[in-house]
């Protein structure tokens, strides 16, 4: 009975042939490649033309992975470029906020220089210190006080629009409460219908328009100027414009940028003159007259 063969007793002189077939042929190439013979020249061109154009398909994986790694290398070169522009992007964004803010603040001061009104009204232009609002109450203080003749009750504008009234005056410093603020209470008149109101403040950036007469007058994108009743401030002086608030209350957008108040210029107001004598046309109150009707009417009692 015949035994079974291990596969390895068959493998191994199989690898043996192999390896010999294989040093067999590498010497034979080596020896071509070193003759120094026309012939041999001859099928070595020959050789060489017949066999390395059908071997397109070896190199293809070679030609792929040289592919991947120039686009990786070009990927690579492309990012870095990429990031470079963002980070001058950034510098651009940086020194175009630079350049708006001082057009800005080339306009507010053009505007403080240029803006005509009434020719009674001088102005003392201030520099915006500080911001002293809370969530309760919203005013900014103004490098300008006593020794510059500011007085309480004065009106502030950016060059634009209204932005408060002096509140609280201190020997170089001065306090301004916004139009914003709750405790700011001023009258107004909505052009072109001539409704005059209050804009009262509320701690918002849209203070409401409150006591319209007839508010089906008034549409949103009106001008809102202050109407002078009561001497609070000057007649005219633009404030805003009216908009529709979420509630669906009138509110104004004020003309004034609170957010970059950086110079306010503070309007001298004269104070109005007091008539103590009431005239002949105002009727004397009750058990007193005037001098002129106790010397008319001596000589009837007479």
């Amino acid at each position: 009975m015949a035994k079974d063969r291990d596969p390895q007793d068959y493998a191994r002189p199989i690898r043996r042939i192999l390896v010999g077939g294989l040093a067999l042929v590498l010497l034979a190439v080596f020896l071509l490649w070193r003759i120094d013979s026309p012939r041999v020249e001859r099928f070595r061109m020959a050789l060489i033309d017949r066999v390395v154009p059908s071997m397109d398909w070896a190199m293809a994986p070679v030609t792929w992975g040289v592919g991947v790694i120039e686009g990786f290398q070009s990927y690579s070169r492309i990012y870095d470029q990429n990031q470079e522009l963002r980070r001058e992007l950034q510098q651009m964004k940086a020194w175009r906020e630079a350049a708006l803010q001082l057009e800005q603040k080339n306009a507010k001061l053009l505007d403080l220089n240029q803006v005509r009104l009434d020719p009674k009204l001088t102005h003392v232009t201030g520099v915006v210190m500080a911001d002293s609002g809370s969530p309760f109450r919203q005013s900014v203080l103004l490098n300008v006080g006593d020794r510059d003749g500011i007085r309480d009750g004065w009106a502030t504008m950016d060059g634009l629009g209204v932005v408060g009234r002096i509140s609280g005056v201190g020997r170089t410093v001065s306090r301004v409460v916004l139009l914003t603020d709750a405790s700011s209470r001023v009258p107004v008149t909505v052009q072109p219908s001539g409704q005059r109101a209050i804009l009262s403040g509320d701690n918002s950036a849209l203070p409401p328009l409150d006591f319209l007469e007839k508010s089906d007058l008034v549409r949103p994108g009106d001008r809102v100027v202050t109407s002078g009743d009561g001497g609070v401030f000057p007649a005219g002086l633009l404030v805003g414009q009216v908009v529709q608030g979420s509630d669906r209350r009138l509110r104004v957008a004020p003309s004034a940028d609170y957010l970059r108040l950086e110079f306010l210029r503070v309007l001298r107001s004269h104070e109005a003159e007091r008539i103590d004598d009431p005239g002949v046309l105002i009727p004397a109150p009750s058990g007193t007259l005037p001098p002129q009707a106790a010397a008319g009417r001596a000589p009837a009692d007479g």
